[in-house]
């Protein structure tokens, strides 16, 4: 049975607080564990000319997760999740994440995967350079969701610094 804890996510700034719903059972922790990350924003718009993703109304909220046996569940300030590329030897920075965006476009869903690359967090909008991988970005949307592909990290206290990616993970698209 995994027994409730709290985790609290280190920045360069200070602690950010992050709520873990669930930890691994006693006796099977190894001190590391995969985490993939959800951010949900109002609408989208996307600059071709300059490969510009920007979340208006982006959640102030980054939710997290691991994948099995962890089941570590919880959420970070969107802010301190920023600093994920430009922290650690082996960050978002060096090795920038896979997103798969859900969109909702004229009442129809379309989904875009792509590279995301240089956050840029202001008054309520998140932007990023993005690179199409696969399917074709919309001008516009609403009701976007992005699920964004792992960074490996320490349990507790989660902490970028020293994160080490698991190539094996991630998905490759040609």
């Amino acid at each position: 049975m995994a027994a409730a804890a709290t985790t609290v996510l280190a920045t360069a700034s200070g602690p950010a607080r992050a709520q873990t719903v669930q930890a691994q059972p006693a006796g099977e922790a190894s001190g590391h564990a995969d985490f993939l990350f959800v951010q949900t924003a109002r609408r989208m718009s996307f600059d071709r000319m300059t490969s510009r993703l920007t979340l208006h109304d982006v959640s102030p909220v980054t939710l997290f997760f691991s994948d099995r046996p962890d089941r570590i569940a919880g959420n970070m300030r969107t802010a301190a999740f920023v600093p994920f590329w430009s922290q650690g030897r082996e960050s978002f920075l060096s090795d920038p994440p896979n997103a798969d965006l859900s969109i909702v476009e004229g009442g129809e869903l379309r989904q875009v995967v792509v590279v995301l690359r240089n956050p840029v967090l202001d008054a309520g909008s998140l932007a990023y350079t993005v690179q199409v991988l696969a399917g074709t970005m919309p001008d516009a949307g609403d009701e976007v969701s992005v699920f964004i592909d792992i960074i490996g990290m320490p349990r507790t206290p989660l902490s970028f610094a020293g994160a080490a990616r698991r190539g094996y993970r991630r998905a490759w698209m040609r």
